[in-house]
């Protein structure tokens, strides 16, 4: 049970997290899950959000995917008034994401949670090399138009994201960028490909998360909505500011932000995983 006291130091860290995690946002297309998942795994290793280990990881994912919904929405919209989400690409890849996101929220429940900070943290340090590559490798000089192409790139982004609970932005932005796509169109597009991801995910934990022991008080499933909406309210005013960074900085610029800033996220949950 959250008291008093227990909320008097919640909800500076809460909101705190949230500026971060909706400039970040805002600024990468991320949704701002990839700060939010550690920050509320490691409450939980410390005591200050009582819930089992056992199902901390999950916790953590589950809470992280609802708080994308509403920055989402804030940093596409922000980014649709600067032009940068290409339509035809979302409308492209939307359904196979949405599709990716619903198998992996469901995945993820059976996974233990060193495995999933472990998955995590692999994929993120490999787009970290290619990103900070001075002539990043690339696939092809455009993204495939094929059903079949679509379907194999864009239904894992959404797998994988779902399971990490974090948005579009990790695992689009870079896949983007080997496929030749302009940095900042794949940064735009991605913010909203991160509510993709979120609403079937946020549905599959809900679901899948009924009748856990071990949870917090005021939980749908594994998700707990007193956190959720205590960080979601800094990120959705956060993220425009973001947003208009992004657009501030030039092409490798941004793409130097983005690895560094997956690179500390990545170091963080691969030590989750094979040091604990």
């Amino acid at each position: 049970m959250l008291d008093a006291v227990n909320w008097a130091i919640l909800l500076p860290i809460f909101l705190s997290v949230g500026v971060v995690a909706g400039i970040l946002a805002g600024l990468l297309g991320v949704g701002g899950g990839i700060v939010v998942v550690p920050v509320l795994y490691w409450l939980t290793e410390v005591g200050l959000l009582e819930v089992d280990q056992s199902v901390a990881m999950h916790f953590a994912v589950a809470t992280s995917l609802a708080t994308i919904i509403p920055t989402s929405i804030s940093s596409a919209r922000a980014h649709h008034r600067k032009g940068s989400i290409d339509l035809i690409m979302f409308r492209a890849w939307a359904p196979f994401i949405v599709m990716g996101a619903l198998i992996g929220g469901g995945l993820a429940t059976q996974f233990d949670a060193t495995v999933l900070t472990g998955i995590f943290g692999v994929v993120a340090m490999l787009v970290v090399l290619n990103m900070l590559n001075p002539r990043p490798f690339t696939l092809a000089d455009a993204p495939p138009s094929g059903l079949l192409s679509k379907a194999a790139i864009a239904t894992p982004i959404g797998v994988f994201s779902a399971m990490m609970g974090i948005g579009g932005g990790t695992l689009s932005v870079p896949t983007l960028t080997l496929l030749s796509f302009p940095v900042h169109r794949a940064v735009g597009t991605a913010a909203l490909f991160g509510l993709m991801i979120a609403v079937p995910g946020v549905l599959g934990y809900a679901l899948v998360g009924q009748d856990i022991a071990g949870l917090l008080p005021g939980s749908i499933g594994y998700i707990n909505l007193p956190s959720a909406l205590a960080i979601s309210i800094a990120t959705f005013l956060c993220a425009p500011i973001g947003v208009r960074i992004a657009h501030s900085l030039n092409p490798k610029r941004l793409r130097v932000a983005f690895a560094v800033f997956l690179a500390i996220s990545a170091i963080k949950m691969l030590s989750e995983s094979f040091i604990a």
